[in-house]
């Protein structure tokens, strides 16, 4: 690795709705293709407590609640993912938030749809920053 590359390792999420819709492998090989490792995968569901730590910013946002039942509502994929400058590729390659504004080639674009039901069910969570990265990891990965 030369000096102007950035390793980071950042937290990626298939939400209920990827894992439900069969599309673990897609986004995982996206990934993998993109050139970034994996270096944690686990299949579980998320507890209350957890996701009141993951979304601790928003919890007085009219999003929470709903935002926190979706995620509630089947298993997730959490995955730390390692590579250069990781974070802000793998948003790039997720695409923007609304999965009808995402743009076709990411995740979001090509996968996503708009639900119409308050709570965008958008496939995936990237760690937004280094400081999120890791609280997040250490959220779900501890003995990391």
């Amino acid at each position: 690795m030369t000096d102007a590359q950035q390793l980071e390792r950042t937290l990626v999420l298939v939400k209920p709705d990827g894992v439900a819709r069969g599309l673990v492998g897609e986004v995982l090989g996206r990934i993998e293709r993109k050139g970034y490792r994996l270096e944690a995968i686990e299949l579980r569901m998320a507890t209350r407590e957890l996701l009141a730590e993951h979304y601790h910013e928003h919890r007085r946002k009219p999003f929470y609640e709903p935002l926190v039942e979706f995620m509630l509502s089947g298993p997730i994929i959490a995955v730390v993912a390692s590579g250069d400058r990781v974070i802000e590729g793998f948003r790039s390659l997720a695409g923007a938030t609304d999965p009808t504004a995402a743009a076709p080639g990411t995740i979001r674009g090509d996968l996503a749809r708009d639900w119409g039901v308050g709570v965008t069910k958008n496939i995936v969570h990237g760690s937004d920053s280094r400081e999120s990265a890791e609280r997040e990891i250490a959220l779900w990965f501890p003995g990391l």
